[in-house]
């Protein structure tokens, strides 16, 4: 069984203040940006709301947006036309059933069009200070590896975390495992000769990644 305490003692001892790479500056935009993100890379998510958050501001500037004219302003980060609809009808939501304002419970999250339990934690935790585990392709790949989880779904991923981290630590646990995932427990050609959780890694091939 992997050492969850002792796990998130040296990712947090690495990543001291660990935050979401996405750049926002109210609940709203970190919505928006996280929907955006889905299959591709928070880079170039930020690159298209640093010109789409100065022409939306609010829930109704996105809830009555032109459809083919919000398509074409995020069409970089791809899906474009399942995102552009995700994000009017979520907003058309927020006006009509909670005042034009992001909701800041897992429950209501969830029922926007467009938001996932993922989506929601990753609200939760970067707009609205709480804990919450927001499982992306990363958590998934390296609690895996670890020995954390023994899942491939998301849900029963976050559950395993959950139970095993110390609640209070949860997001920024969360934001240093990516941040981990990103930068040595990449998905190809991981750097497990250089990695500081080799010795607690449970990961049957990482002494073949070891040069």
């Amino acid at each position: 069984m992997a050492d969850a305490k002792r796990i998130t003692h040296i990712l947090l001892k690495k990543y001291h203040s660990p935050r979401i790479a996405l750049n926002f500056r109210n609940p709203l935009e970190l919505l928006v940006a996280t929907i955006l993100s889905a299959q591709c890379t928070d880079v170039r998510v930020n690159m298209v709301t640093q010109t789409l958050f100065q022409k939306y501001k609010t829930a109704a500037d996105f809830a009555r947006a032109d459809l083919k004219g919000l398509e074409e302003e995020i069409k970089p980060t791809g899906f474009f036309r399942n995102k552009a609809k995700a994000i009017r009808d979520c907003c058309q939501m927020l006006c009509q059933e909670y005042n034009s304002t992001v909701p800041s419970t897992l429950e209501e999250l969830v029922k926007l069009p467009g938001v996932g339990r993922k989506t929601a934690n990753v609200i939760l935790g970067g707009a609205f200070g709480k804990q919450a585990i927001a499982v992306d392709t990363h958590v998934l790949r390296v609690s895996n590896r670890l020995g954390l989880a023994h899942s491939t779904n998301p849900d029963k991923v976050e559950a395993e975390l959950n139970q095993q981290i110390d609640k209070t630590k949860w997001t920024k646990f969360n934001h240093a495992l990516i941040l981990h995932g990103r930068e040595t427990c990449r998905a190809r050609s991981p750097k497990c000769g250089i990695c500081m959780l080799f010795k607690e890694c449970e990961w049957p091939l990482k002494s073949e990644y070891v040069q």
